[in-house]
């Protein structure tokens, strides 16, 4: 899984850094779909607000995206990734139920001659 991270008005530290990696590293867990994970860092939103989007592509060319804001970058990428976690969650639980869809019995009932 490709990864990336980017700071908008921010510096990215190597703790940061690692934290995020760590935190989506999990995210092909929720759905092997996953190919590739962007984080964005973005302090622009005013004094002391930081803002992190993560952006999860899958095949196919799914896209997930999650945002966070508030006071600490670290607890944002926590938010956001708990989001994507959410999405990826009920994508492969409706891909699943949609595999399943046409075998078995029909719900109607028996037919009347």
């Amino acid at each position: 899984m490709r990864f990336t991270i980017t700071g908008k008005h921010i510096a990215i530290t190597e703790a940061i850094r690692e934290y995020a990696q760590e935190k989506t590293a999990k995210l092909p867990r929720y759905y092997d779909g996953v190919s590739q994970v962007e984080v964005i860092v973005d302090s622009s939103r005013g004094a002391n607000k930081v803002s992190v989007e993560i952006i999860a592509r899958g095949e196919h060319g799914i896209v997930f995206v999650a945002t966070e804001a508030g006071d600490s970058a670290l607890a944002c990428i926590d938010g956001a990734v708990h989001k994507l976690e959410q999405q990826l969650r009920k994508k492969k639980a409706k891909e699943r139920d949609d595999k399943h869809m046409g075998q078995g019995s029909s719900s109607a009932g028996p037919t009347q001659l």
